[in-house]
């Protein structure tokens, strides 16, 4: 939960609301690929930020290890 409530915090809540990844969470949250999904917010302006990219790693293996 942690994990969600830190993305969704970081992305907006009308941006996790709409996402896939909540979705997936929703249908299966054991979905493997909800992993991908985490890893998919990394991005500003449609440019990758490394330092995104390890947090939302950091935030998919804590989703997982809860």
């Amino acid at each position: 939960m942690a994990a969600l409530t830190s993305l969704a915090y970081n992305i907006g809540i009308a941006n996790f609301m709409n996402s896939t990844l909540l979705k997936k969470v929703n249908a299966n949250p054991n979905d493997e690929s909800i992993f991908i999904e985490f890893c998919k917010w990394n991005k500003v302006n449609k440019v990758e930020v490394s330092g995104l990219t390890k947090r939302r790693n950091l935030e998919a293996i804590n989703y997982f290890n809860n």
